[in-house]
């Protein structure tokens, strides 16, 4: 295998943190040696993540074995996940805002026509649901669980206990048409045909378009990570990786 230098369009910060808590691991786990230093681990688990690149790929380029690159970026992941911001975190911050805006996103997995439960109708596609809640600014806040792609985003909702959360602080959550009948503190746009509504109606929906147009720039960031473009993994393991890639989102953008 031919073996050639790449770019990674992240910050050196990012890569610095990730290597801090990685080093901050292997103290607390006692690990004398590894074939990697904590720097070449994070590098090596930033690459497939921003980048998508392959097992083989990597350990072509770093030298080491397709289970050491495993085990490396599994280790990686699970430290990373763990410290994604919670629903209850997220809503704390929430409490804060004016509002805050939720959406959900399908991130498309390579499925068969005969896996329906994740196959999603609105997307024609097969992937896993995850919901996302960003502030007035269009700054992600948080990442949900990922479901099956079948599940439409209202219970999807329900399902992570979001409509309660968001009412419990009080805050106002603005989301599309598909949370109609939510209830609690999430509002949606007027329902209808466009030419059945009021002239007062049509302005309020295009104000309202205008603001939830903040939170499909907060997903277009979180799919800049060009692994969640099209996930090849177990769907056990899509949650952690959202996750994962939500904590480096938040520490590239603090």
């Amino acid at each position: 295998m031919l073996v050639y230098p790449s770019g990674v369009d992240l910050s050196s910060a990012t890569l610095r943190f990730l290597a801090r808590e990685l080093a901050a691991r292997r103290r607390e786990q006692g690990t004398r040696w590894r074939r990697l230093t904590a720097g070449r681990q994070a590098l090596l688990v930033l690459a497939p993540l921003r980048c998508g690149h392959t097992y083989a790929q990597l350990a072509a380029g770093f030298r080491v074995s397709t289970t050491t690159v495993y085990r490396y970026i599994t280790e990686a992941v699970s430290l990373l996940a763990a410290l994604a911001p919670t629903l209850a975190d997220a809503v704390k911050t929430a409490s804060t805002k004016a509002f805050v805006i939720l959406d959900g996103t399908l991130l498309p997995i390579d499925r068969i026509a005969a896996d329906r439960p994740f196959y999603s109708g609105k997307h024609k596609k097969h992937g896993m649901n995850v919901q996302v809640i960003a502030d007035p600014a269009g700054r992600l806040l948080w990442a949900s669980p990922a479901l099956p792609g079948a599940v439409h985003d209202i219970r999807a909702t329900r399902t992570h206990g979001v409509i309660d959360a968001v009412e419990e602080v009080g805050v106002e959550c603005w989301a599309d048409k598909g949370y109609r009948g939510a209830g609690g503190t999430i509002r949606v746009p007027y329902w209808g045909r466009w030419d059945t509504l009021s002239a007062g109606q049509q302005a309020v929906n295009r104000s309202y378009a205008k603001i939830r147009a903040l939170v499909e720039q907060a997903v277009a960031t979180l799919k800049t990570w060009r692994l969640l473009r099209k996930l090849r993994c177990s769907t056990t393991r899509i949650t952690s990786l959202v996750q994962a890639v939500l904590t480096l989102h938040l520490a590239c953008s603090n």
